[in-house]
């Protein structure tokens, strides 16, 4: 499907806390904030975790230790924005690069004191090729949608 054809699906919630501090808790704490139903494992998951830095992974793993990347980290810039490829097929299972990936951006924009936006976007969906479309159906929804939602539960 053509580019311009798969609008970007963005969402944002403003929590209480410090741009740094939504950084933090955002990539720290994942499995806190992340959808139990976001899973990629075929066996119980037992953590998810973010590598810090350019090149990083982000990934899950099972109770059996076997791992699985949802995708690599293109920016780090810690308390203002994270980019990272998203390794997911139409069919909603894990690719094995970023050949076909797709990209989030999160921007963690200072609102006042000890208040932050968090503004969290899906973009370059027409990299997921056919059925790209299916994929944007499913995260286009009111915001925040269920990630931010639980993300803004912890502060």
């Amino acid at each position: 499907m053509p580019e311009q054809t798969i609008p970007d699906v963005r969402k944002s919630v403003t929590v209480a806390a410090t741009p740094g501090r939504c950084f933090e808790v955002f990539t720290e704490r994942p499995a806190d904030w992340w959808p139990p139903s976001h899973v990629l494992l075929k066996k119980e998951r037992a953590g998810l975790a973010f590598e810090p830095g350019e090149g990083g992974r982000y990934y899950e793993w099972d109770v059996e230790g076997n791992q699985i990347d949802w995708g690599r980290i293109l920016e780090w810039e810690p308390g203002r924005r994270l980019v990272m490829t998203w390794r997911i097929s139409p069919s909603w299972q894990s690719i094995p690069d970023d050949e076909f990936a797709s990209e989030i951006e999160v921007d963690f924009v200072p609102e006042g004191p000890d208040r932050t936006r968090v503004e969290l976007a899906h973009v370059k969906l027409h990299r997921h090729g056919e059925g790209a479309e299916n994929i944007w159906r499913a995260l286009d929804g009111p915001s925040p949608g269920e990630t931010l939602e639980r993300f803004a539960a912890l502060f």
